[in-house]
């Protein structure tokens, strides 16, 4: 299997819808990296996951996801000794919380769920971290509570605070320095307590300027009243920072002592979260577990592709019991490459754990291959028509095929001659075949549809066509090869039923009739009376003309036939034109003397200089003439 074959058969669109079930970016990454597995026992157990958890959702139970997010980078970080801030501790402990509240919720479901439930034996409860780290941070911030120390320094920061701002609020209603004030308010400007000062006055105040306006019209002054204790309350700042950090660092440390517990409890959450989002899916299309083998018999009873299963029509198919081969034939927009991506959808999914839409006879077998040509491979990047970018394709597939490959082939053989490509594609489906592949191949060639009929192991089958209507029904029936539905339609739109009988025949045996027409029913072409039309002109050799088609001149060379066409020679070639499509310019009296040669008019000068040269006798002449005769005898 490949993305090729995936994307050829849509089972990454359908990936993505499952994937807008996952409450949490773990179940998402997961589900991002899923493949259909083509081992019996894992795809068994894919299954039963999601049986387990169809069962807990019909059953009404809600999952506990509330609060479980991807912690990975978190993770990651605490691996590389970096020291999380407030809100990464809060995302930890809203995770461990989610994992304790999923483990009592599966460890309750064991009787119906026994698989998903001994999942949860594995995950690890940290109540005492969650505990910590919630009285530690309150609101994205480290709670004073978390340690006396801290407690302490925060009570002398508020003491700090107030006496500066009671100073503060002295100098502000003290009457001798409101001239001064710009806005009578505690400016705080990178932790320094301020007084917004007019800027032409801020060498009448005593203190120091820690910040200018945008304008320049007010400065920030901290009065040297408070100065003092300004600096006392940023040696307070310090030392809570440092408190904070040895809080932080603690809350990192108890994460990383559990960080390969924690890890465990992230992949059996990613697995929850995924193997639930399948079961949404399951409930929501009302899909069901199918039988499984791993010897190539697929059985499909009332299935619809899972991306159209509210508009599909049912699929019945059949295939690797009687036959290993199956031919399907039908008219053009009749379901057949829609039947294709059924077959290859439902079998991918099913790999994958997915549950299908169908009846409960269904089954589908499991494959360590599956490959696709389906649509139109032309690629101009490299120059490869539709039917050599087919043969490249099938030329990849055979060499990767073996006898557990699950092969669709969507008009196998089209993109050339039809006698060609239909001989072509039944020896490729017999090459395949006896490699062992299980084939589905649709085709319009009779051929195929002929040689299908007659190997035992082969199968036809056909899309349903309702011959009232003309409209394709989308029912494929297995035994039955698809009618000539041209000729039907043909004949319900009136053509004549001798043509119908012909063409019928030719289908059969290629008996084709070879009689010649009467010539009496020939229409050929009439002679034209040259005193029939009178033309103002009669053209000369030598005339320059102007086509009227190309606004362009030329020159006669021919004159007027009994058609009153004339031959212009016309940039470096001689084309026939209409009297009527040209008009006189100059006459050739005019443009050339009395007795000149105008048959140099038509030759070029490299033509008229080789001629000179032989006249006179040039032996170099003479030689390049014959080199360019041998030459072309070549």
């Amino acid at each position: 299997m490949n993305n090729a074959t995936f994307e050829k058969l849509q089972y990454n669109e359908l990936k993505q819808i499952i994937k807008s079930y996952c409450v949490s970016g773990l179940g998402k990454q997961l589900l991002d990296k899923l493949e259909p597995s083509s081992n019996l026992k894992v795809v068994k157990n894919r299954l039963n996951e999601t049986t387990e958890a169809r069962k807990i959702i019909d059953a009404k139970g809600h999952i506990p996801f509330l609060g479980v997010s991807n912690i990975d980078s978190t993770i990651q970080n605490i691996e590389k000794d970096i020291i999380l801030d407030p809100s990464e501790l809060i995302s930890v402990s809203d995770f461990l919380r989610g994992c304790r509240k999923i483990k009592t919720f599966m460890m309750e479901k064991e009787f119906f769920a026994p698989v998903l439930a001994s999942y949860a034996n594995s995950m690890t409860g940290f109540q005492h971290i969650e505990e910590e780290i919630n009285f530690s941070i309150k609101g994205n911030s480290v709670n004073s509570a978390a340690s006396r120390e801290l407690k302490r320094i925060r009570s002398k920061i508020e003491i700090a605070e107030e006496k500066i701002k009671d100073r503060l609020n002295k100098f502000l209603n003290n009457d001798t320095n409101k001239k001064y004030i710009q806005e009578a308010f505690i400016s705080k400007k990178d932790d320094r307590y301020t007084i917004p000062i007019k800027a032409s006055y801020k060498n009448q105040v005593s203190g120091t300027i820690i910040d200018v306006s945008s304008k320049g019209s007010t400065v920030f002054i901290e009065p040297n009243t408070v100065t003092k204790l300004g600096e006392e309350l940023a040696s307070l700042k310090a030392e809570e920072a440092i408190e904070e950090y040895q809080i932080l660092a603690t809350l990192s440390g108890m994460i990383l002592e559990n960080i390969y517990e924690i890890k465990i409890n992230m992949e059996l959450i990613s697995q929850y979260d995924m193997v639930f989002a399948k079961a949404k899916f399951s409930k929501e299309i009302d899909g069901l577990e199918p039988k499984l083998n791993d010897y190539g018999y697929i059985k499909l009873v009332d299935c619809k592709h899972p991306l159209l299963v509210g508009e599909a029509v049912p699929l019945n198919f059949e295939i690797g019991q009687n036959y290993r081969s199956l031919i399907i034939t039908g008219p053009n927009a009749g379901g057949k490459t829609i039947v294709l991506k059924t077959i290859g959808l439902l079998t991918l999914a099913t790999m994958s754990g997915f549950h299908i839409a169908a009846n409960k006879d269904s089954e589908i077998a499991v494959f360590e291959n599956i490959f696709a040509d389906i649509g139109d491979n032309q690629s101009i990047e490299n120059a490869l028509s539709t039917f050599s970018s087919h043969m490249k394709n099938l030329s990849e597939i055979m060499r990767l095929s073996n006898n557990n490959t699950l092969l669709l082939f969507d008009e196998i053989g089209s993109g050339t001659e039809p006698n060609e490509g239909s001989a072509l594609a039944i020896s490729i489906l017999e090459e395949f075949y006896y490699m062992g592949c299980i084939t589905v191949a649709t085709t319009h060639y009779g051929e195929i549809k002929r040689f299908s009929e007659i190997h035992e192991d082969f199968m036809n089958a056909a899309m349903r066509f309702n011959n009232d209507t003309l409209e394709p029904m989308y029912q494929l029936v297995i035994g039955k090869s698809g009618e000539s539905n041209a000729l039907w339609i043909s004949r319900k739109m009136n053509v004549s039923e001798n043509i119908l009988r012909r063409a019928s025949n030719y289908m059969q045996n290629k008996g084709y009739q070879l009689e010649r027409v009467d010539e009496s029913k020939i229409r050929k072409p009439k002679t034209i009376k040259e005193k029939s039309i009178k033309y103002k002109y009669d053209y000369r050799k030598g005339d320059r003309v102007k086509l009227l088609e190309h606004d362009d001149f030329g020159i006669v060379y021919k004159e007027m036939d009994n058609f009153y066409n004339v031959v212009v020679f016309y940039k470096g070639e001689f084309i026939d034109v209409n009297v009527k499509r040209i008009s006189l310019d100059i006459t050739a009296k005019e443009l050339y003397p009395e007795g000149y040669d105008l048959e140099t008019l038509f030759v070029d000068h490299k033509t008229r200089k080789i001629e000179h040269d032989l006249e006179r006798g040039s032996k170099k002449a003479l030689r390049k003439v014959q080199k360019e005769i041998k030459k072309s005898r070549e």
